[in-house]
C-alpha cells in the first residue's frame, strides 16, 4: 500500500521512530531510532548484527511508529514488513545522510566490518490522527 502523506513528511522531518520487531521467541522488541522515507517506504538504517536485523532476517514483519518532536498527538504508525535490504556505498552514505539530518554532522560512530543496512519498510497498514479521524 502507498504510505501516507504524514507518513512521508514525519518520516523526513526531525523526528524520532519507535521500530518493533519480533525475537525468535515472539517477544517484540522495540527500540527508537532515527527514521527516513523515499516516499515509497519507510527507512530505518541500522547494522546487520544488531538485534532488529536479524530479527527481521528472519521474520520481515515490523512496526514502525513516528512520533513528531513538536506535537505529541501528531504520529504515524506503520505496520508493515521488510521489502528490501540494502547494504554497501548506499547504506553507508544514507548513515551520514540521518546524522546530518539529526545531529548535523556525519555520522562518527564506528563501523563494524559488516557495515549498514538499509531496512525498506512497505506498509501493509497505516495508522494516523487523520486517518482516525481524530485531527
Amino acid at each position: 500500500m502507498p504510505l501516507d502523506e504524514d507518513v512521508v513528511r514525519l518520516a523526513k522531518d526531525k523526528n524520532l521512530a519507535t521500530v518493533v520487531t519480533l525475537m525468535p521467541d515472539g517477544q517484540p522488541q522495540a527500540l527508537l531510532t532515527w527514521v527516513d522515507s523515499d516516499g515509497e517506504h519507510v527507512l530505518v538504517n541500522t547494522e546487520p548484527l544488531r538485534q532488529r536485523a536479524r530479527n527481521v532476517s528472519r521474520d520481515p514483519r515490523i512496526t514502525v511508529l513516528i512520533h513528531s518532536a513538536d506535537d505529541p498527538w501528531d504520529w504515524a504508525e506503520v505496520r508493515g514488513h521488510v521489502a528490501e535490504q540494502v547494504t554497501g556505498d548506499e547504506a553507508r552514505s544514507h548513515i551520514d545522510d540521518l546524522s546530518r539530518k539529526y545531529v548535523g554532522t556525519e555520522y562518527r560512530n564506528p563501523i563494524g566490518a559488516q557495515g549498514r543496512v538499509i531496512l525498506k519498510i512497505a506498509a501493509d497498514k497505516i495508522n494516523t490522527p487523520r486517518l482516525l479521524g481524530r485531527r
